[in-house]
C-alpha cells in the first residue's frame, strides 16, 4: 500500500505543479474556494463513509475510504506537507 500512496501523492504533487486543465486534482488547487473546497469534500466523503458503514456496504466503504484518503493527500500537499509527515505522526502513536 505504501507504493500506492507514494505514487498517488507524486501524481498530486505533479498536478499541483503543472496544473493541467483537464485535471480534477489541479482544479482543487485552483478552485475559487481555495482550501475550503477540499475541506468540504473531506466532510462530504466522511458522511458518505459513515452511511456506507452503517448499511454494511463493503464496496461503498472501500470507495468512500479511497475518496477520503485522496482528498487528505491533496490537503497535505496544499499545506506543504508530505507522506513522511503523516507517517511520522502515525509512527509516534504506535
Amino acid at each position: 500500500m505504501d507504493d500506492t500512496l507514494e505514487s498517488l501523492f507524486a501524481v498530486i504533487e505533479d498536478r499541483k505543479e503543472t496544473l493541467p486543465e483537464d485535471s480534477y486534482t489541479a482544479s482543487l488547487f485552483t478552485h475559487e474556494k481555495g482550501e475550503n473546497a477540499v475541506l468540504e469534500k473531506l466532510g462530504e466523503e466522511s458522511t458518505e463513509l459513515v452511511l456506507a458503514a452503517k448499511d454494511d456496504e463493503r464496496e461503498e466503504i472501500a470507495a468512500e475510504s479511497a475518496d477520503i484518503v485522496y482528498h487528505l493527500l491533496v490537503l497535505l500537499s496544499m499545506k506543504g506537507m508530505d507522506l513522511e509527515d503523516l507517517e511520522d505522526e502515525l509512527e509516534a502513536r504506535r
